[in-house]
């Protein structure tokens, strides 16, 4: 063990920082490239991001639910990190916007692919004591790639005079390079599967109802949680330029590694349930401000809130799931929580696209920083009826 964590939770941390790297060379100049270089509308952003998140996410529980069946997490982790490398040539070669949702929608059909047995397979190396911890180290490494890139895309834009589609070529390589980590340094415990003692429609019936209460109140949370390219076309609207913005997104991004690994260890000591009702209770303040400010460069200060947020609910909801569901049937849970989640997300993303084209650009804004607020109201409301429900009646 290393820093409290295993070989494995390492090696994925690293893995992750990868392929982000590679992510986020072209995550935030994705939207930029649609809009300035294609001319396409925010509608139309919202619905490439909408489609791109609810496929990653509804294939998240059918491939958690698998990686259960067979117990078996690191081929589904291969698989999904080997189609993300692979998106990133079809960007390279994207001269209309349905080519950028092809890239857009094979990145995030390997992201379903892989995310719930990754998570199921730092469930497994982590212990009850040391999951926060775990997942804070893999979203730390993770987001850390996220800092990375971006810089290099800063770097490369002006080295190839903003040609944006050599630039999703060269993300190809560090996408290539945590394959390559995966593949040698990983282990997987070998295990007997479940066959057919695993019935995805009974398995919903047998969590618990905390996880359920969980999952309800994060639908509702989603509901107004749009894709971030809007905070990046935001940034924009502002009068930051390319490079501004992107930074700008860089700072949320070292914010968010920064704050991981100190919220994973505070959600081990308090219990998760706290840490995450603060990050919702942040989010709906950085949101409603993304909505209401009218100078540009009050986002260096709201950018680094919403790091803080991510971190604060990220990494904690995976280890506060972990901690409500059997382990063997950890990727199910995973995968039921991100499908529930991206569905909504695909909504969310339309709904913002066509708030920004039609009502204004500040109305995507309000409603998330509403819906995390009644989330929050929720969370509080249903866990206290949870833990009444629970308690022994008076003799």
């Amino acid at each position: 063990m290393k820093l409290g964590i295993s070989r494995n939770v390492a090696v994925l941390g690293w893995v992750s920082f990868f392929n982000d790297v590679a992510s986020e060379m072209i995550y935030p100049i994705v939207p930029i490239f649609l809009t300035s270089i294609l001319g396409a509308p925010a509608s139309i952003v919202g619905l490439i991001e909408g489609i791109a998140e609810s496929t990653a996410s509804i294939l998240k529980v059918i491939s958690g639910w698998y990686s259960d069946k067979f117990q078996k997490r690191k081929s589904f982790t291969i698989a999904g990190y080997s189609l993300s490398s692979i998106s990133k040539i079809i960007l390279g070669f994207s001269f209309g916007w349905p080519l950028v949702l092809l890239g857009r929608f094979t990145d995030r059909f390997g992201k379903g692919v892989r995310t719930s047995a990754r998570d199921a397979l730092i469930a497994e190396s982590s212990t009850s004591s040391n999951r926060g911890r775990s997942f804070g180290f893999h979203r730390a490494l993770d987001t850390a790639g996220a800092v990375v890139g971006p810089l290099l895309a800063i770097w490369l834009l002006h080295s190839y005079s903003s040609n944006f589609r050599s630039i999703f070529l060269i993300s190809f390589i560090p996408a290539l390079i945590g394959v390559v980590l995966l593949l040698i340094f990983v282990r997987e415990k070998k295990k007997e599967p479940l066959g057919s003692r695993l019935k995805l429609k009974g398995s919903w019936k047998e969590f618990d109802l905390s996880f359920k209460i969980f999952l309800a109140v994060s639908i509702v949370f989603a509901i107004g949680n749009s894709s971030d390219v809007f905070l990046i076309l935001r940034s924009q609207n502002l009068g930051l330029s390319v490079t501004a913005t992107i930074f700008a997104y860089v700072v949320f991004n070292a914010a968010y590694a920064i704050f991981s690994i100190p919220a994973g260890a505070v959600s081990d000591r308090i219990g998760p349930k706290k840490v995450l009702l603060s990050g919702f209770c942040l989010f709906s303040i950085v949101y409603l401000l993304f909505g209401v400010i009218t100078e540009g460069y009050l986002l260096w200060f709201i950018f680094p809130l919403y790091g803080i947020y991510m971190a604060l609910t990220e990494g904690v909801g995976k280890a506060y799931i972990s901690n409500l569901v059997p382990q063997e049937k950890a990727g199910t849970a995973f995968g039921l929580y991100q499908t529930a989640i991206g569905i909504c997300t695909f909504f969310a993303s339309l709904i913002a696209g066509i708030l920004w084209d039609k009502v204004g650009v500040s109305a995507p804004f309000i409603l998330g920083s509403a819906t995390a607020l009644t989330a929050s109201a929720l969370f509080i409301i249903m866990g206290r009826k949870r833990k009444n429900a629970v308690m022994p009646k008076p003799i």
